[in-house]
């Protein structure tokens, strides 16, 4: 376990972090002006104004619907970077589409300070098995084990026997991924009577529900989440103290009242809009979609910064499903594809501490196979598929149903 903080930023007092709030907003303010994306937003706005969060408040929101929109006018990035394409290491291409950069640099993501909160450094192997096609995650968390020190088996998803096979043969100490792929290893090492040197888990992508965190810790591995997006990079994260989530040193997270920019009050329940301070892509106020709250007082951790709750749901119907996006319009997809088919309806659902997608389709059809590859190349993700008289589906608007308890 870490004892010490990754760097003196997690450890500064209140009116540190104002002053260096005032010194900084007003730079990231105007690096996002002289952007094609943010110039309209952000017209006529004095950035030397910009020094505290109530004149932040006082900015538009950007939502991703308008990123996803400028993507589709100005591909890839919409104008909202510094860079041209060609000016980043890396491109990817989440759900949606909607297109992200990424860059090599220390830390760009900032999810190393979640590692190093974990204990993760020098001496540690870190089996990355998140995704390394297209979307971020496999390279942020390799950005992340690089800044400690750590070594990293590129795993990717999948191929669970070839996945225990590795972490005995290399002596993987740190899981990193999606909370419920690291029990499909752990079961499969079991049924072949391996015995791993997992002894963290760094995960995030979807929800850590309290049962299954416990059944890590009985199998004597420390399993801590963090709450990071593809465009923000890590926003919060778990430390020892396992009260909410500290917000990261990079970002300024204010908490308002969906379908607003308005912050509520500390402790009230809204959506996380987020302002990076990362030079590169500067976002200001990009709103996640995302249901949290700001917690009262500091962690006893000794971080000082403030802490949210967590993931509390989402402000929208688009919900996570075994860590990927699924979002109304690819639903709506999907209905179009077929004549017969009136409406449908994804339901998300757990069991053996798995995430279940259930498909309700309302059609005369008959047979299920009609309708699996086309949910597959719509919605990215394989489901059980209901088929339902024409009708029956509940009247009240919802194409996304989120059926999953997270008490």
């Amino acid at each position: 376990m870490s004892k010490t903080f990754f760097d003196s930023l997690e450890t500064r007092s209140a009116d540190e972090r104002a002053a260096a709030l005032a010194r900084a907003l007003p730079v990231q303010i105007a690096r996002a002006q002289g952007t094609a994306g943010m110039a309209a937003a952000l017209k006529g706005i004095d950035p030397a104004a910009i020094t505290s969060l109530s004149a932040l408040a006082t900015l538009p929101v950007l939502r991703k619907s308008d990123l996803t929109g400028a993507q589709a006018d100005q591909p890839p990035f919409g104008g909202y970077t510094v860079h041209d394409t060609a000016g980043f290491e890396h491109v990817f291409q989440s759900p949606g589409p909607i297109y992200e950069p990424g860059r090599t640099s220390h830390d760009w993501w900032r999810a190393g300070r979640f590692l190093h909160a974990l204990g993760v450094g020098r001496g540690d192997i870190v089996q990355n098995c998140f995704s390394y096609h297209l979307v971020p995650a496999g390279m942020m968390f390799e950005n992340a084990a690089r800044a400690v020190g750590a070594a990293v088996l590129p795993a990717g998803t999948g191929q669970t026997e070839l996945q225990v096979r590795a972490a005995r043969d290399i002596g993987t100490t740190v899981y990193a991924g999606t909370p419920d792929f690291l029990k499909i290893i752990l079961d499969k090492a079991d049924e072949m009577g391996v015995k791993l040197a997992i002894t963290r888990a760094a995960v995030g992508g979807g929800a850590l529900f309290p049962s299954l965190r416990q059944e890590y810790t009985d199998r004597g591995i420390t399993c801590r989440q963090c709450y990071a997006t593809a465009d923000l990079g890590n926003v919060a994260y778990e430390t020892e103290a396992l009260e909410g989530m500290v917000i990261d040193e990079g970002v300024i997270v204010e908490i308002v009242r969906p379908g607003t920019g308005d912050p509520v009050p500390h402790g009230e329940v809204g959506e996380v809009v987020v302002t990076t301070l990362n030079p590169d892509y500067p976002l200001i106020r990009f709103a996640t979609g995302d249901l949290s709250a700001i917690m009262p007082g500091t962690s006893p951790c000794g971080r000082t910064n403030l802490r949210i709750k967590g993931w509390m749901g989402r402000a929208d119907q688009t919900t996570k499903i075994k860590g990927m996006f699924v979002r109304p319009e690819q639903v709506a997809a999907f209905v179009s594809r077929h004549e017969e088919v009136s409406r449908a309806r994804v339901v998300a659902t757990r069991e053996s501490e798995k995430d279940v997608m259930t498909v309700f389709i309302e059609t005369r059809a008959a047979n299920p196979k009609l309708y699996e590859n086309t949910l597959l190349d719509t919605l990215k993700l394989r489901g059980k598929v209901e088929l339902v008289p024409p009708g029956s589906l509940p009247n009240d608007g919802k194409v996304i149903e989120d059926q999953r308890s997270y008490d």
